[in-house]
């Protein structure tokens, strides 16, 4: 059993950035592939960004390419978020979520994948 808790979220004037946190409890981190996840009001839950395991491999949306970056700190049992250049499309809640891996080089795009899911924090964008 995984726990995910984000925390980080808040009001940005477009431009800024933020630094979005996923604290997760429960041992062998390692062996979890991490994902950011996002929903905008009235659209479906979407893929951000993934790393793997081992934090070798990372896989971006389109349009957060060079804006975003994942990375994972395996000794805290963190996984972190940092935005920048932000857009008022990036407003959403942005979900953290877990999938348990093999491989410490795999990870996952697609939300069936992934077996635990944070509570979700809040980000806005003004424009």
């Amino acid at each position: 059993q995984v726990q995910l808790v984000e925390s980080g979220g808040g009001l940005v004037q477009a431009g800024g950035s933020l630094r979005l946190s996923c604290a997760a409890s429960g041992r062998a981190f390692s062996n979890y592939a991490m994902a950011w996840f996002r929903q905008a009001p009235g659209k479906e839950r979407e893929f951000v960004a993934a790393i793997s395991g081992s934090g070798g491999s990372t896989a971006y949306e389109d349009s957060v390419k060079g804006r975003f970056t994942i990375s994972r700190d395996n000794a805290k049992n963190m996984v972190y978020l940092q935005m920048n250049s932000l857009k008022p499309e990036d407003t959403a809640v942005y979900y953290c979520t877990a999938g348990r891996t093999f491989y410490s080089g795999t990870y996952y795009l697609e939300e069936a994948e992934y077996d635990y899911w944070g509570q979700g924090t809040q980000v806005t964008v003004s424009s």
